[in-house]
């Protein structure tokens, strides 16, 4: 049994009812993703109705991909943002300009490039053209021998694979389409499962 419960966010948020629900379980961050490409895309004004009608205490992130500092300073005081999450390669000047806390997105293809930023927080993905969200696994062989208490894992995970994670002490891990019934729309059901078995490892 780990001395501190996993971290959980859940990620994809694109209505009250799904953050609500998210909240009610457990969930201590709520993703919301601004990438119009994205099928979980929920535009600004929306995802401030809802982060306005949030219970305290609980992290709001906005996912960005491939915009420039100021969109993500604009969009993150728009909506209440506590974090973005920069989930593309972004330069030392962008991250310079930033005014809000942010975490950097490493989209592993191989052990080097988690190791590359390892003494920071970072969520680790899995490499995909879509910039996640397509339920793929970072091969776990990659944590092993490495301090992971900085490490948020995201792709790929769902409350039945979690058992998986027991031996690495990541920080937190991060769930979208694992705990979906479409693209966009969370399963209450799923969504307290993966929150509960991410609490009991």
């Amino acid at each position: 049994m780990r001395s501190i419960p996993l971290k959980t966010k859940i990620c994809g948020i694109t209505n009250l009812d799904d953050a609500l629900n998210a909240c009610e379980a457990g969930a201590d961050a709520l993703g919301f993703v601004f990438y119009e490409k994205s099928p979980r895309f929920i535009k600004s004004d929306k995802a401030k109705d809802i982060i306005k009608k949030l219970p305290p205490f609980v992290k709001t992130v906005g996912l960005f991909v491939n915009v420039n500092s100021k969109d993500v300073n604009r969009i993150c005081e728009q909506c209440n943002i506590d974090i973005a999450q920069i989930h593309f390669d972004a330069s030392d000047e962008f991250y310079n300009d930033l005014k809000v806390p942010y975490i950097r997105v490493v989209r592993a293809t191989c052990k080097e490039d988690i190791v590359r930023y390892i003494d920071n927080y970072i969520i680790v993905d899995a490499f995909v053209q879509s910039f996640g969200g397509e339920g793929k696994r970072v091969a776990l062989e990659w944590f092993d021998g490495l301090d992971c208490s900085k490490i948020i894992l995201a792709g790929g995970l769902t409350s039945e694979n979690l058992h998986e994670l027991r031996s690495y002490n990541f920080y937190g891990v991060d769930v979208s389409s694992g705990v979906e019934v479409s693209k966009g729309k969370k399963d209450k059901i799923k969504v307290k499962e993966f929150i509960v078995n991410a609490k009991s490892l």
